[in-house]
């Protein structure tokens, strides 16, 4: 899994100043980031050298329902959650904040809480902060990197969050990733100089809202706080 392996024809769909890109000139420039099928090259982001580990898949067919959510009706969940147990503490939450009772939830739970379950393994932690967020404006609407160690993003519905390279300057491809696929970024206590930023894309004003779940360790309370 190089980071410069394989074409990816689902990304690079226009450049921020306009125009097309190829796919030749896109696996030319592949040097902070790297994609597979595969689950395992989410584990790249340990190298050095890559910024954003993207697993490209489909979304599971389980979760086709999503599209049809009406988003009105269901609240963020944001909660740290131990590893241990987490599907099942993951289904009270997502019931108590209005997803539909029953094997629908019980599939998106399970789901997340795989996802979860690698962002753990990957990060070395055994506690995950989730945030499972339906977005209706362009939240986070400049290109930026987090000021975390590390940031899991998984759009579940469309529009995915966009992601560009830092060393294109204004050619720079604006890229997507789709529902389904998951981006693990590196942030700006791991990197100080950014080389893969994203952002939210632009859908204010469009009448449109997506589902995103985002996965980032746990904060440490301040020392002497003992949590109760």
């Amino acid at each position: 899994m190089a980071a410069h392996s394989r074409p990816l024809p689902a990304l690079g769909l226009f450049r921020a100043g306009g125009g097309t890109v190829n796919l030749t000139e896109m696996e030319r420039v592949r040097t902070a980031w790297t994609a597979s099928g595969d689950a395992a090259v989410l584990e790249r982001i340990h190298d050095e050298a890559i910024h954003l580990a993207l697993w490209q898949r489909p979304r599971p067919k389980g979760l086709d329902w999503l599209d049809r959510l009406h988003f009105d009706e269901i609240d963020d969940v944001q909660k740290d959650l131990p590893i241990a147990g987490l599907a099942a503490a993951l289904l009270s939450e997502l019931e108590a904040a209005g997803y539909p009772v029953g094997v629908r939830a019980a599939v998106l739970a399970a789901e997340i809480a795989a996802l979860a379950g690698r962002f753990a393994q990957i990060m070395a932690i055994d506690t995950v902060r989730l945030r499972l967020e339906v977005v209706e404006t362009d939240a986070c609407r400049k290109f930026h990197m987090d000021n975390v160690k590390a940031r899991l993003l998984a759009p579940l519905t469309e529009p995915g969050t966009q992601w560009i390279e830092t060393d294109r300057g204004a050619d720079a491809p604006i890229n997507h990733l789709h529902a389904g696929e998951v981006g693990l970024f590196k942030g700006r206590i791991w990197a100080e100089s950014p080389a893969i930023l994203h952002r939210s894309p632009p859908i204010a004003g469009l009448g449109l809202s997506r589902l995103l779940l985002v996965l980032d360790l746990p904060v440490a309370p301040p020392a002497g706080n003992h949590q109760p």
